[in-house]
């Protein structure tokens, strides 16, 4: 089966609101409109709306980096997935491994915040990932299968049509190391048959798995190449356009044999 690989391009807390003009007019300029892959964009909450209007009827869509799990009330600060939605924006992430860190984002907050971005007609993508530690410590896959069922174990298939999962090694975010396609493609095919077992064949043959983890122009077609490595999801390189131009050019040629799974 073959699978449309998906790039994002996650801006975390960068720029300003002139240097994400100029980004997005670059995008605009440099990506055309013509891909085999979806392409989306994360810029700072502050952003959504003008960049979202910015990008509109481009190849580009843009999605936000988190999402409250309540849909409104009285949290400050809180941006919430129908704010979102309303932007015309039609994704968001969910458990990024610095939401995790930093604001102390739970397996069970994630599920919740997985949740309200559903109901919201959000398309969520799921971050999972083991830090080094726990890598070294030989718990990777331990700590995936945790992050997974805290999701999985709350949705039927029907719900999570909309689902991306992300891989990202925390160890290998914006350290300049990367996971080699090896072991990136041994952690995707792990998700994939986890997600097998919980929601069947149909479900986890389809499902898109993003590779994170310092993914640069010189290593993006080698992960993409995996088969079960569905596209990837960028930090500092989508910050600059060239740079992540190329590589959606790698996930656009990426060869349709090489996309359908390790089952």
């Amino acid at each position: 089966m073959t699978r449309r690989p998906i790039i994002g391009g996650n801006w975390k807390m960068n720029g300003t609101l002139a240097s994400a003009k100029r980004l997005v007019a670059d995008l605009r300029n440099g990506l055309g409109s013509h891909h085999a892959a979806d392409i989306v964009v994360f810029p700072p909450a502050p952003f959504l709306g003008v960049v979202q209007g910015k990008l509109a009827g481009s190849s580009v869509q843009v999605g936000a980096q988190d999402v409250h799990p309540m849909a409104s009330g009285a949290y400050t600060s809180g941006t919430s997935a129908p704010m979102v939605e309303s932007l015309g924006c039609g994704f968001t992430l969910v458990g990024h491994s610095e939401r995790r860190a930093w604001f102390g984002d739970s397996d069970e907050r994630v599920a919740e915040k997985l949740s309200a971005a559903l109901h919201a007609g959000l398309a969520p993508v799921l971050c999972v990932g083991e830090t080094l530690a726990e890598r070294d410590g030989g718990r990777t896959f331990a700590v995936v299968e945790r992050q997974l069922d805290a999701v999985l174990a709350a949705h039927r298939v029907p719900a999570l049509a909309k689902l991306v999962i992300a891989y990202e090694p925390v160890w290998a975010i914006g350290t300049g190391r990367t996971a080699t396609p090896e072991q990136a493609q041994e952690v995707h095919a792990f998700i994939r048959d986890r997600v097998v077992a919980r929601l069947g064949d149909l479900f986890g043959a389809q499902l898109r798995i993003q590779y994170g983890g310092s993914v640069k122009p010189a290593n993006a077609a080698a992960l993409m190449a995996c088969p079960d490595i569905d596209g990837a999801l960028v930090g500092g390189a989508s910050l600059d356009a060239r740079s992540f131009g190329q590589i959606v050019m790698a996930a656009s040629k990426r060869s349709p044999a090489s996309s359908g799974g390790s089952r």
